[in-house]
């Protein structure tokens, strides 16, 4: 059956021209929306590089048959042509090309990296973008290259700067502008270019995408150490609320991790020149078409033949058929990435791509060095915004390696976990003071409230005053949180739960929960089977209200003693399974516990109470927050106009907000207040509090319930 051909898009609306939206995060790679005039475009995705001149894949069979929404050519190679020139003007640059999408051009900079200069103004080619009806045009900025003195570094970042208001002014309106990011190789220039270029604007007009740029020779002899570290410099000071462009960059290679550190956009000709080359892309690298008898690496473009058939076709047709199959395995790993980016893999994926290459290897590891003790300065920055925007529980298995400490979202729960467990206030049977031990369990598997609940009960009977805790083989964790994702969702060989720390090892594992100097009983548990006592129950009851306070605690960052008070005369529900389901105070529901990765979701009640505990006004934008470890369930507060909509159960668009404080995490619960401070809803951010500041489309806040009732 013939395929129905895909239709042209439709141009977004006139207030939406050039924004961009978040869909979904992980960390700082995200999923967004970005609007231009021929259609709205899902990033991350790559802007196919087609030459005027030479078309190995016809930009309409991209449209129709790749689904590629976006694609790059040379304003400067079609300027200089006359009459390629001449037709781009008067039938407009989408006929010339016959693609229906969005476009975006290039200005000239790369021709004078490569030949040395270019025969046209900054007004003049952004003029020329302008008129033949580009939807994203590129300003001519100043090539930094890597081999460049500092002096001639900072002279092209001034350039490029001292360039940005004029082109934006001649742009106009209606044409988007690509605001390039300068500085080589040296961080504090790439802080600069960021600055500098992010605040540019023309008649209350800024650029709408950040390319960094002068990056494609550190690829060609991939340096990529120094090309992520660039990217990390200049994301730190970079407007949050726009797409960021790695110029040049095509290879799929690169795509997770650069994606990852937060890239939306790519672009390449690669899928082209490899192919006239006669080399085809894969995830893990470039192989040469006379290597190889067999396919390693499938894609419908080869489907049927063989290296052998394809090396027997002229070379025209080779490079076209090699051309599709690049182009393929291109939006497919792009499409795995965004996949990864909807179920939290991402850094997982780039971490499994390292393997393919040394110099990527080698630029890995310094990344993770990064994340486990963060440099002072533009990349540390960036790193630590990494880990306090990546959502510190994830659903689903989370599969075991060497390199599992370093994933951003376990290093962020690890830190909640160091920041705000306390050992608890109480004892079951009421008595108070610090502990008189504690109780690790081992060489149980999860879940641990049946493997070991039956033992930590016994062992509480006799020693009330004790502080259980679980061996994990990613540290040791409070038996509060036995549900809490990861530790409950490991994936890995048989054996990993078997005992294998040694005494010194859980002294300082101990130590980093202030508990190393009370004696320990280590504890593997029996089948969890045996039964206990009477006041067992009440031991069970104990232990669950210290599972929710420690949550709240640690996800919520509402202080113990608040959450004691939220908790008070709690009363639970069960599941068939022995979970707890839901979580009452004095009657009222007011959270429940998730199955899907151990963190808690709130009723408007629970939302309510949290809310009223709250002894500060509603946060505003660039006012500053204290340094307390609990400074309570996290708000966003939304401008009085926005209140009846929320209130009523509807989401927090960008735009309606005048506050949020900085510590929410996304896709851990908040609250929304109004300007007085009022409950209006509660929910889960997508966004961190710094877009929320910044950004003007897409949802901020996935609302679960308002508190307003249907006919108010």
């Amino acid at each position: 059956m013939a395929m129905a051909a895909r239709p042209d898009p439709e141009g977004c609306r006139e207030q939406d021209l050039g924004l961009f939206e978040i869909i979904q995060r992980d960390g700082l790679a995200r999923i967004g929306r970005f609007h231009t005039n021929h259609g709205v475009i899902t990033t991350p995705m790559l802007l196919p590089v087609i030459n005027p001149n030479l078309r190995t894949i016809e930009p309409r069979e991209m449209w129709e048959s790749y689904g590629v929404d976006a694609l790059i050519t040379n304003s400067y190679v079609i300027w200089k042509h006359d009459e390629l020139r001449s037709e781009a003007l008067s039938k407009g640059i989408h006929s010339l090309l016959d693609f229906p999408g969005a476009i975006v051009t290039d200005s000239g900079t790369f021709q004078s990296y490569v030949y040395g200069d270019v025969e046209v103004s900054p007004e003049e080619i952004v003029s020329f973008q302008r008129d033949m009806g580009v939807d994203l045009g590129t300003m001519l900025d100043v090539f930094g290259r890597p081999d460049m003195t500092r002096d001639e570094l900072e002279g092209a970042v001034t350039e490029t700067a001292n360039r940005s208001v004029p082109s934006l002014s001649v742009a106009g309106p209606d044409l988007l502008l690509n605001g390039p990011i300068q500085g080589g190789t040296h961080s504090d220039l790439r802080v600069q270019s960021s600055l500098l270029m992010g605040s540019s604007e023309s008649n209350g007009r800024g650029f709408a995408v950040h390319p960094i740029g002068g990056i494609v020779p550190l690829m060609e002899q991939q340096r990529y150490k120094e090309l992520f570290e660039i990217l990390l410099s200049s994301k730190s000071s970079l407007p949050p609320e726009r797409p960021v462009h790695f110029f040049g960059c095509g290879h799929p290679l690169l795509f997770p991790m650069a994606i990852a550190l937060g890239v939306d956009l790519f672009d390449s000709a690669a899928y082209a020149i490899f192919a006239r080359d006669d080399r085809i892309l894969t995830p893990d690298g470039t192989l040469k078409l006379d290597d190889l008898k067999e396919w390693p690496f499938q894609s419908s473009a080869l489907f049927g033949t063989t290296p052998q058939m394809i090396k027997d076709l002229d070379a025209e047709d080779r490079s076209r058929v090699l051309a599709r199959h690049n182009l393929e395995v291109t939006q497919s790993e792009l499409a795995r990435c965004r996949e990864a980016i909807r179920n939290g893999t991402i850094w997982q994926l780039a971490e499994h791509r390292s393997h393919a290459s040394p110099h990527l290897r080698e630029a890995f590891v310094w990344l993770q060095e990064q994340l486990d003790e963060p440099d002072d300065g533009p990349v540390g920055e960036s790193v630590l915004s990494m880990i306090a925007s990546s959502n510190p529980l994830r659903e689903g298995g989370e599969s075991l390696g060497e390199e599992i400490e370093y994933r951003p979202h376990i290093l962020h729960i690890q830190a909640l976990l160091a920041m705000r467990w306390r050992v608890p206030g109480s004892w079951w049977d009421s008595s108070t003071g610090p502990p008189d031990g504690v109780l690790l369990i081992e060489g149980a598997p999860p879940p641990w409230r049946n493997s070991a609940l039956a033992s930590v009960v016994m062992h509480l009977i006799e020693n009330p005053r004790t502080v259980v805790m679980i061996a994990t083989p990613i540290g040791i964790l409070p038996f509060s949180l036995e549900d809490l994702s990861p530790w409950c969702h490991l994936i890995g060989p048989d054996g990993i739960w078997d005992p294998v720390l040694d005494d010194q090892e859980v002294t300082e594992l101990l130590e980093e929960f202030g508990l190393a100097d009370l004696p320990v009983t280590r504890l593997v548990p029996r089948d969890g089977t045996e039964t206990y006592p009477e006041n067992g129950r009440d031991v069970r009851g104990w232990l669950d209200r210290c599972s929710v306070v420690d949550k709240l605690s640690i996800l919520c960052s509402i202080h113990p003693l608040d959450a004691c008070k939220l908790t008070d005369e709690m009363t639970s529900r069960r599941s068939r399974t022995d979970r707890v389901i839901n979580v009452s105070s004095h009657g009222e529901h007011i959270l429940s516990p998730r199955l899907t990765d151990g963190g808690i979701s709130l009723t408007i009640q629970g939302a309510n109470a949290a809310n009223e505990m709250h002894n500060s006004k509603p946060p505003e934008f660039g006012t500053g927050e204290g340094d307390s470890e609990f400074p309570g369930l996290p708000r966003v507060c939304i401008i009085d106009d926005a209140v009846p909509f929320v209130g009523k159960g509807r989401n927090v668009m960008h735009g309606y907000i005048s506050g949020a404080d900085s510590h929410l995490i996304p896709g851990q619960p908040c609250i929304v207040v109004d300007s007085k401070g009022d409950l209006v809803a509660h929910g889960t951010p997508i966004t961190t509090h710094l877009e929320m500041a910044h950004m003007r489309k897409g949802v901020a806040v996935k609302v679960r319930a308002g508190a307003m009732k249907p006919d108010e």
